[in-house]
């Protein structure tokens, strides 16, 4: 079965870093495109940010974009997400997704998701 378990969440001010690590298993993880998603109380869950099986081509939300970087490994079977100039707005639990498709924003698109990291932003 596909595992996937995201960490480096945590509670940081407006204006800081984070960096998430997603760790994969039980999936040929380079056939796989990588997404990152997030979901604020009461909100519905969005996309932030897709990189491409060999990472040459990422996508990302407008709302992220310039602050947020994603990457993987392949040899490491880890995808991350670097987050800088973090905002309030960023607060959410986030959570790493593959799919056997390419990049893409539609989460319905993406079978195998972690259970999330929650990332808090102070002002």
């Amino acid at each position: 079965q596909v595992q996937l378990v995201e960490s480096g969440g945590g509670l940081v001010q407006a204006g800081g870093s984070l960096r998430l690590s997603c760790a994969a298993s039980g999936l040929t993880f380079s056939a796989y495109t990588m997404g990152w998603f997030r979901q604020a109380p009461g909100k519905e869950r969005e996309f932030a940010a897709s990189i491409s099986r060999a990472g040459a081509n990422t996508v990302y939300a407008d709302s992220v974009k310039g602050r947020f970087t994603i990457s993987r490994d392949n040899a490491k079977n880890m995808v991350y997400l670097q987050m800088n100039g973090l905002e309030p707005e960023d607060t959410a639990v986030y959570y790493c997704a593959a799919t056997l498709l390419g990049t893409n924003r539609n989460l319905h698109l993406y079978g195998s998701w972690g259970q999330g990291t929650q990332v808090t932003v102070s002002s």
